[in-house]
């Protein structure tokens, strides 16, 4: 198994970042792995038990998962994704702070099979795509909230 956390700041309200993350399609624009991030069934809302199909890069491989909204609260956001060689958990936490939102991100990847054999050596790769999504994360929130902190899309 694969830990990664990272803490940013979101310089915008907390109830707007909570509903651009809870569309886990938006992986799009801040986790630099994905290449593609769907809704498997167009145009249901987001809401416990949305699914995504996910499909990113990771050392040149293409993978695809099937990512679940778990548990959608106003303070925490988990999705699980899964195929037939890892179970990847997103996990975000969110506090308030001085009119800003200060987000922790965990990403935990768990390996089956043969896969679990890797673990030890993939986890200097995870930690640098953890810093990857905490410069994109702040980037993508700006983008979409534009510079007057409401969703310009």
């Amino acid at each position: 198994m694969v830990e990664v956390e990272r803490t940013v700041t979101l310089h915008h309200p907390l109830p707007g970042v909570v509903a651009y993350l809870a569309d886990f399609s938006h992986t799009e624009e801040w986790d630099p792995g994905t290449v593609s991030c769907r809704p498997t069934r167009a145009g249901a809302p987001v809401a416990k038990g949305a699914e995504w199909h996910n499909v990113s890069r990771f050392r040149g491989r293409r993978t695809e998962l099937r990512y679940r909204l778990v548990r959608l609260e106003d303070l925490r956001l988990t999705f699980v994704g899964r195929n037939r060689t890892a179970t990847s958990t997103d996990d975000l936490t969110f506090r308030e702070e001085n009119g800003a939102t200060l987000l922790t991100y965990r990403a935990r990847i768990e390996f089956r099979g043969m896969a679990r054999l890797a673990s030890p050596f993939l986890r200097r790769e995870f930690e640098r795509l953890g810093d990857e999504v905490a410069q994109r994360m702040p980037k993508a929130v700006n983008s979409h909230f534009g510079s007057g902190g409401s969703p310009t899309a």
